[in-house]
């Protein structure tokens, strides 16, 4: 639902399907936000995440810009707390809502402008 939205939207969307091809994405691409799965194979979100703010940086990207927004249905007490604490921006729940995917898009494409 989300990619389907982000290209109605208008934005180019990359997927892939494990955390290290994520890190390995991201250090390669100059993207401008990542919606990181928290359940992953190989290498789960979290751990992603981590790895992503501990790279060096690249040149089209410093290690510290880039939004990374939790994308995960676990949706329990404490569950956004370990996503921002593992250097996450922001979190979204399961199932996704349009609106606050927008939003969320908003405030941090805008704030990177």
């Amino acid at each position: 639902m989300a990619r389907l939205t982000l290209k109605k939207l208008g934005y180019a969307v990359d997927t892939v399907n494990n955390g290290k091809k994520a890190v390995e994405s991201v250090y390669q691409t100059p993207y401008d936000l990542v919606l990181m799965d928290i359940q992953m194979p190989e290498m789960d979100g979290i751990e992603a995440t981590k790895a992503i703010r501990s790279l060096p940086p690249s040149p089209h990207r410093s290690k510290t810009t880039i939004p990374i927004i939790a994308l995960t249905a676990n949706a329990m007490k404490g569950d956004e707390k370990i996503c921002l604490e593992a250097g996450m921006n922001g979190y979204l729940s399961k199932p996704l809502k349009r609106d606050q995917l927008i939003q969320i898009l908003n405030r941090h494409l805008l704030r990177n402008c």
